[in-house]
């Protein structure tokens, strides 16, 4: 999968896996205080944070594999940084990534713009949380509670994740830092819209 990959774009994509590993340890914290007062619907606003580095790694490098493969990365760093749920939590990422991953596999890793981008966190938002539902337990909640968790969920991919990546990535794109990546090459219109 990664053949085709200049050296650039692994070292990117690593150094974004990890940085996103750190964060996404320090959210789970974050949602642990806050899930004290509300309960485990409390990572549902936030759930965005942890799929955002396949939507950034993706936007950026534009080459099959990118979401996947940093989501699963930063999994990874999460659980050697201590994370209490231990090597489960690197098939969570791979996981999330597949999500994001299998909406810029159906448009050819030929679109990336705003929706494409929000659907990809939506994406991350649906398989992960298939995968949660049955791993969680989520089958001891009212239907409705289920119903309102993944709402929030998909909105937190889609905005979190979505647009936030979108965000961060056109930001770093500003900055000119991302002179020979994809997104760089991408035709204006594209790569803004």
């Amino acid at each position: 999968m990664l053949k085709s990959w200049k050296l650039k774009e692994i070292v990117l994509m690593s150094l974004f896996s990890v940085v996103f590993g750190i964060v996404y340890l320090l959210f789970l914290h974050a949602g642990n205080i806050w899930a004290g007062f509300i309960g485990p619907i409390a990572y549902e606003w936030i759930f965005g944070i942890w799929f955002i580095v396949s939507i950034i790694c993706m936007y950026i490098i534009r080459k099959p594999g990118a979401a996947v493969v940093s989501e699963t990365i930063a999994a990874t760093i999460e659980v050697l940084l201590g994370n209490a749920v231990g090597p489960r939590l690197i098939l969570s990422g791979v996981i999330q990534g597949l999500g994001a991953e299998a909406v810029f596999a159906a448009t050819r890793y030929k679109r990336f713009d705003l929706w494409v981008l929000m659907l990809a966190g939506i994406g991350s938002a649906v398989f992960s949380f298939v995968y949660g539902y049955f791993l969680g337990g989520f089958v001891v909640y009212s239907t409705g509670y289920v119903a309102l968790m993944l709402g929030l969920r998909i909105a937190s991919g889609a905005l979190i994740a979505g647009v936030g990546g979108k965000v961060l990535s056109d930001g770093l794109l500003a900055t000119g830092s991302l002179r020979g990546y994809a997104i760089s090459s991408s035709k204006k219109g594209e790569s803004h819209a």
